[in-house]
C-alpha cells in the first residue's frame, strides 16, 4: 500500500497562486504515475493532472491547460501542484492519487485539502 499526504491548500484570492503537496510513503516502488483530482460541492470528482513518476510526462484537464503545473521530486516521494491564475471555479477539494504498475486505474487516494477561492 501507498500512503499519500496532501498539504498546501488554503484560501486565495482569484488570480492568486498556491503549490499543493503531495507526499508518498510505503510501496512507492510500485508507482507508475501520480494524479490531482478535486470535487466541488455537488459535483464529481474530476481529473485535474497526472505525472508518470519514472519519465515525466504530464497530462492535464482542458480547464487548467497553462495555469497549473505538475512536477515531482522523486528523492522525495513527493509530487506538487503549482496552481497559478486561480479562479472562483477552481474551488473544490483537491485529492492526490497514485495508479500502482499493473493498476488500470489510480488505487491509492489522500485525505484531500480544501482549496477555495474568493472572488
Amino acid at each position: 500500500q501507498v500512503q499519500l499526504v496532501e498539504s498546501g491548500g488554503g484560501l486565495v484570492q482569484a488570480g492568486g497562486s498556491l503549490r499543493l503537496s503531495c507526499a508518498a510513503s510505503g510501496r512507492t516502488a510500485s508507482t507508475y504515475a501520480m494524479g490531482w483530482f478535486r470535487q466541488a460541492p455537488e459535483k464529481e470528482r474530476e481529473f485535474v493532472a497526472a505525472i508518470n513518476w519514472s519519465g515525466g510526462n504530464t497530462a492535464y484537464a482542458d480547464s487548467v491547460k497553462g495555469r497549473f503545473t505538475i512536477s515531482r521530486d522523486n528523492a522525495k516521494n513527493t509530487v506538487y501542484l503549482r496552481m497559478n491564475f486561480l479562479k472562483p471555479e477552481d474551488t473544490a477539494v483537491y485529492y492526490c492519487a497514485s495508479r500502482s504498475f499493473g493498476s488500470s486505474s489510480y488505487n491509492n487516494w489522500g485525505q484531500g485539502t480544501q482549496v477555495t477561492v474568493s472572488s
